[in-house]
């Protein structure tokens, strides 16, 4: 300011040459943002030369004059030459100008202007000047405003999609906020019927989040606040919108016409229509404005505009289930309301504020920028349509009754978390829809025995955690058992004496015969010897326990193995070679030491031969190699070895099985305890005094 002369620069403002006022209106819109620049410049009477220039300039003039005056309301100053024909002057650039430095200054002194806050001075020396009320004229006098600014969200200039959004910001919160209901619903209707939510949509997920971030968090969060509106607004049959969204509803049921004469004792009979009329589409009484109380207009206008997506979808519906008992059909209605209901509390429309914006930039723009956004909110309607044929799908596949409808509505809810939770900003709303509706019912069920057991986690702490250690304990005894049982059955080994696997194999390799010798292996009823022998195979009968002549002692021996993974040939259909070869490259061996009477006597001797003889170590030698034919025998010995020598399991089959054995455990004391049975999982109940009692006594520790 000390550098530039206001007065000159004020003088310079009215001169007769354009170029003079174009030089001067450009050093203006850098400086007019200085709030001391401004008092003087309006002490000047430069702000009546700058809103001539905006009514009468073209070109870069006209744009500088723009940005100047959108700078000078931006530090409160100036609202006193914002009249009518400011207004409408704005707005017919905004409408017809296709110069984007003029349309950027335009949008953005309409954001100030619908956006400055009532005061009561205001209210009375400019009640129209201010709001949406200040651009009403000018919206009649030019009726495609609207649509051009719904177009210019696609132009290819980031600012000028973030002017044009913040724009349609204002004139939603302003209409939200202080417009009667008539005049905001009939303005967010034609905005919506102009595009403006897919486009934001499209924003949303476009590579412009960074430069276009708070105007569409700000977007998202007054969809927020019109759907809890619309949620408040209880339906009113009196009302003409309300009753024709409802007559929609009826007559796209397809309903039969069943007509009862009334003769009242006139001329004629009066004819009055099915009594059963909502029932028909499964509310529970006749008077569904009541059952639309908790969701209110959003309620039934999901309800509307599913029956409108599906019309013919929902007559079949509605077909089929006139057929059914009445305690096997899906309440139709009443499911789209818990739907919506679900939807609300999901997308924490409860807690929605038209300030959310500022504050959630502010706060996860270092942290997680991306997640702040969920542009599937602005996809409400697809996927209420979605999730509610969800419902109807696990309502038949379950085989639900009536008395299960909340069971249902609770899987419904964790399958919108699931999918529409675990979306990102780029998922696409139709591959979510495609999603949801085939989500598996058995994957779904896991999910819900995971929230369950977090709720209860959450409730339950370390009790919770007690129960699981106690469980995975007698997993793991139930499966060793189990393992252990496979040993004591005993099963037949090939016989890998004089193998060759280079040698060509014939079916007699593979299928034991009556005269094919095999190793029969067995464990001992003491669980400490594993007998062993090499027989004829029997077809049916097992040897007995006295004609496995040959025993190891399990108490010094270990295990090793390669059974990991089941080794399967290449080929699809493999040789005979191939088969007898991965046969044999199964192998669990048996290492132990041998007995002291069978160590070889050395041919030196030593000069303390008595004492160092007793100290020599026994030498470890492998005392069976068992090769099993399958890799579930292989799994079975393996593991039932070692952990009957008391080591952890070592395939993947049993470690599922233990895990498989523990989950269904905990599943079954989930079940079997009541959530809101905290009197166990609490503190201690307080003892009260014995004193002044006999023998005679005792505790009601619950209150019965």
């Amino acid at each position: 300011m000390d550098s530039i002369n206001v007065s000159e620069l004020v003088e310079r403002l009215g001169s007769d040459e354009d170029a003079v006022r174009k030089m001067a209106v450009f050093k203006l819109q850098s400086n007019i943002g200085d709030p001391s620049f401004a008092d003087v410049f309006i002490l000047e009477g430069g702000l009546k030369k700058l809103r001539y220039l905006i009514l009468h300039a073209t070109g870069n003039t006209l744009a500088y004059s723009l940005t100047s005056f959108s700078r000078l309301l931006e530090v409160d100053k100036g609202w006193e030459d914002v009249n009518q024909d400011l207004v409408e002057r704005v707005v017919e650039l905004v409408v017809t100008h296709p110069l984007v430095n003029i349309l950027r200054g335009a949008m953005s002194i309409l954001v100030y202007i619908v956006s400055h806050p009532y005061t009561a001075s205001s209210r009375i020396s400019q009640p129209d000047s201010f709001g949406l009320r200040a651009l009403q004229p000018a919206m009649t006098l030019y009726p495609q405003f609207l649509e051009m600014l719904v177009s210019r969200l696609s132009s290819a200039d980031h600012a000028l999609c973030a002017n044009a959004l913040m724009l349609i910001n204002s004139l939603m919160r302003e209409a939200i906020t202080n417009a009667l209901e008539a005049d905001w619903s009939k303005l967010i209707k034609r905005l919506q019927d102009l595009g403006v939510t897919n486009a934001v949509y499209t924003l949303m997920q476009s590579a412009a989040l960074q430069d276009l971030s708070h105007a569409l968090l700000e977007y998202q969060a007054l969809t927020k606040v019109l759907l809890r509106k619309w949620r408040d607004i209880p339906v009113d049959l009196d009302k003409s919108d309300h009753s024709r969204a409802l007559k929609s509803i009826h007559l796209a049921s397809n309903p039969e016409r069943v007509t009862i004469p009334v003769d009242d004792g006139e001329e004629g009979a009066n004819k009055r229509h099915n009594l059963e009329k909502w029932r028909r589409l499964e509310f529970e009484s006749e008077t569904p404005a009541w059952e639309l109380e908790d969701v209110g207009s959003l309620g039934m206008m999901d309800l509307t505009e599913y029956v409108r997506r599906q019309e013919d979808g929902f007559q079949k519906l509605l077909l089929e289930q006139s057929t059914k008992p009445a305690e096997q059909r899906c309440p139709i209605a009443r499911a789209s309301l818990a739907v919506t209901a679900i939807l609300c509390k999901h997308f924490e429309i409860e807690k929605a504020d038209v300030d959310d914006a500022k504050f959630q930039l502010s706060f996860e723009s270092r942290t997680k920028f991306d997640k702040v956004f969920k542009p599937l909110i602005l996809q409400w309607s697809l996927l209420h349509t979605a999730v509610l044929q969800a419902f109807f799908r696990l309502w038949h596949v379950t085989g639900a009754e009536t008395e299960d409808f909340m069971k249902i509505a609770d899987l419904v809810r964790i399958l919108l978390e699931a999918v529409v939770g675990g979306a990102t900003r780029m998922s696409d709303v139709h591959e979510v829809e495609t999603e949801i509706q085939l989500f598996e019912l058995a994957r779904l069920r896991r999910l819900q025995m995971d929230v369950l057991e977090s709720a209860y986690e959450d409730q339950w702490g370390h009790h919770l955690g007690q129960i699981r250690d106690e469980l995975a304990h007698e997993a793991l005894n139930f499966v060793k058992e189990q393992r252990i049982r496979c040993l004591l059955a005993g099963a037949w080994f090939p016989n890998s004496d004089g193998h060759n696997s280079e040698g060509a194999a014939t079916k007699q390799d593979l299928i034991p015969s009556g005269s094919t010798s095999q190793r029969y292996v067995k464990l001992a009823h003491n669980r400490r010897f594993l007998h062993y022998a090499d027989l004829d195979v029997r077809n049916g009968e097992e040897p007995n326990l006295e004609e496995l002549l040959k025993k190891i002692d399990l108490t010094t021996a270990f295990v090793t193995s390669n059974v990991l993974t089941p080794l399967e040939p290449n080929s699809s259909t493999p040789t005979l070679k191939a088969m007898r070869n991965s046969v044999f490259s199964r192998k669990i061996t048996i290492h132990g030491y041998l007995p002291s009477n069978s160590r070889p006597t050395s041919p030196k001797t030593h000069t303390r031969a008595g004492s160092i003889a007793n100290k020599t170590p026994r030498k470890e030698v492998t005392l069976l190699t068992l090769h099993p034919q399958t890799h579930g025998l292989a799994v079975e010995w393996l593991d039932g070895l070692r952990m009957l020598l008391n080591q952890q399991p070592n395939t993947n089959e049993t470690e599922k099985l233990i895990a498989m054995v523990h989950d269904y455990g905990l599943m079954i004391r989930l079940l079997n305890v009541r959530f809101d049975d905290m009197a166990l999982a609490g503190d201690a109940p307080k003892i009260p005094s014995r004193e002044g009692l006999d023998e005679d006594y005792y505790y009601d520790i619950f209150g019965n």
